[in-house]
């Protein structure tokens, strides 16, 4: 199969994402230091029909996406207190690396088979036209890996975000979509 169209493989880590306290300070850093961007703002994103822990979810989270060459950066901000797989990290242990992203042909069928190779289906929720699952492998496991269905739509706009970072003049860095 042909890689996405933001130029990651199928069946590889097609994202990185860090729990941040300030998603304006986070974008401001990637910007600056790293060049990443620019990013995409979700202001208040729930997901449809979440489910945290094998309960309803109820979080809100703030999320910005954005790009350092081909690999998708996301950014996630709590903002409430409620349960949610971002607030286990920052009550553990403060922000930081929070989950891989990797694009799942089959995602009842990955996470069936993460399931039998000892991880934890920690949050489920749908996202566009697809579907999220967040996989926990436990504490000697350096972050989840979150299950991200791949789909046409999920690839033109990853790749509508891609294109948008490629010769990017630092202008305009945090942008809604």
């Amino acid at each position: 199969m042909p890689d996405f169209g933001f130029g990651q493989p199928r069946g590889g880590v097609i994202q990185t994402a860090f729990v941040v306290t300030d998603i304006d300070e986070a974008v401001a850093w990637w910007t600056s230091a790293l060049r990443a961007g620019p990013f995409f703002l979700l202001p208040d994103w729930t997901g449809r029909d979440p489910v945290h822990r094998g309960a309803p979810g109820t979080a809100v989270v703030r999320i910005a996406m954005g790009f350092a060459g081909h690999m998708q950066i996301e950014l996630i901000q709590a903002l409430d207190d409620e349960p949610s797989v971002y607030k286990e990290l920052l009550d553990r242990s403060g922000p930081g690396l929070h989950h891989f992203g990797v694009a799942s042909a089959d995602l009842d069928g990955d996470i069936a088979r993460m399931e039998a190779d000892g991880y934890a289906l920690a949050f489920r929720a749908g996202v566009g036209s697809g579907e999220v699952a967040y996989m926990d492998g436990g504490p000697s496991r350096p972050a989840m890996i979150e299950l991200i269905e791949a789909s046409p739509g999920m690839d033109a706009n990853f790749t509508a975000m891609w294109e948008e970072s490629v010769g990017w003049d630092g202008r305009d860095p945090l942008r809604r979509r």
